[in-house]
């Protein structure tokens, strides 16, 4: 039978598939257009079968905030290439999805895929996509924040986005300005968690014995090969989580006595031994430095921690929540 070019187009539009596509679709459906839509969507998932196992490292990330600023998404559409995630259909595609969650006040991604979206759910549209465009594609990431106060801070490229939850300590405009160079921080930094405490205890174990090595490694390619750069302090402990009291109770110990094999006067200890304590304890957490927000030295000013940073503002001020999402 013949099809028309008006048929063609209108499926086309419907659907984003290219022109040939849309005119094969459509004979193999004797110009039924719910019989295209449906021949389409099993193309899709034939080529989605045999693309579920391909890396789909490239793709946009994108933000939303609700109107009274309390509760914000972060949203990562992937693809196989960077050609694609360039691509004004899938940007506006993946702000069309994040816009949707919005306005259904969804939590997870796996509810996000269930909503209804153009005559099928947002998984089988994703299906469809793959079809048309060829490669995988497929919502990689989602993640809400809620609170009094949100920052939001999407990196040139769209490849990283954060949100901060946050507290402001009465410090208004001057705190969201604040907490949005904090996010910028994240995106550089990415950091994993926001407090040593919240380190499980066998991850902080193997971590210690990872460092470890590594350290000592470096140190004996540095001595075999004279490289002549100094060696590194090989630490007893990688984080604040492991610093407990009579940690650090043996530490300044151990100061003070080899203040007093030193011959240092006893009575100029007290000078001495609150910045040696503060040495050991930066030698003894390159754990947090590398994963936990407040322990890293602030992004935009690097003689103080982000944690410092915050009081400094408002002892009053503090960051409650963190997400930070990243295609590629």
């Amino acid at each position: 039978m013949s099809i028309s070019v008006k048929d063609v187009s209108e499926l086309r539009k419907a659907t984003g598939a290219g022109m040939m596509d849309c005119k094969e679709a459509l004979k193999e459906s004797d110009g039924d257009f719910d019989g295209a839509l449906d021949f389409l969507r099993k193309k899709g998932q034939k080529v989605a079968a045999k693309r579920a196992d391909r890396d789909a490292n490239e793709g946009v990330v994108v933000a939303k905030l609700d109107d009274d600023g309390k509760k914000g998404l972060l949203l990562a559409l992937s693809s196989e290439t960077d050609f694609v995630a360039k691509n004004d259909d899938f940007v506006a595609f993946a702000n069309s999805l994040a816009d949707l969650a919005a306005e259904n006040d969804v939590e997870t991604r796996e509810q996000l895929l269930a909503l209804p979206y153009e005559g099928g759910t947002v998984s089988e549209k994703l299906v469809e996509k793959t079809g048309v465009i060829g490669e995988k594609i497929e919502i990689s990431d989602f993640q809400t924040v809620s609170g009094e106060n949100i920052a939001s801070y999407i990196h040139a490229g769209s490849k990283i986005g954060v949100l901060v939850s946050f507290k402001d300590g009465g410090k208004g405009d001057q705190a969201a300005q604040f907490f949005r160079s904090v996010a910028m921080h994240i995106a550089a930094m990415s950091p994993s968690i926001l407090r040593p405490d919240e380190f499980d205890e066998d991850f902080v174990a193997n971590e210690t014995e990872a460092i470890r090595a590594q350290i000592i490694a470096e140190n004996e390619t540095n001595e075999r090969e004279n490289l002549g750069k100094p060696q590194k302090n090989v630490p007893q402990y990688v984080s604040r989580r492991q610093l407990t009291p009579e940690v650090m109770a043996k530490a300044e110990e151990d100061i003070k006595a080899q203040l007093k094999a030193e011959g240092k006067p006893e009575k100029i200890w007290d000078k001495i031994v609150p910045g040696k304590l503060e040495r050991f304890v930066a030698d003894n957490t390159l754990l947090d430095l590398e994963r936990c927000l407040l322990s890293q030295l602030y992004a935009l000013d690097d003689s103080k921690t982000v944690e410092a940073a915050v009081n400094e503002l408002s002892p009053d001020a503090e960051i409650v929540e963190f997400k930070r999402v990243a295609v590629g």
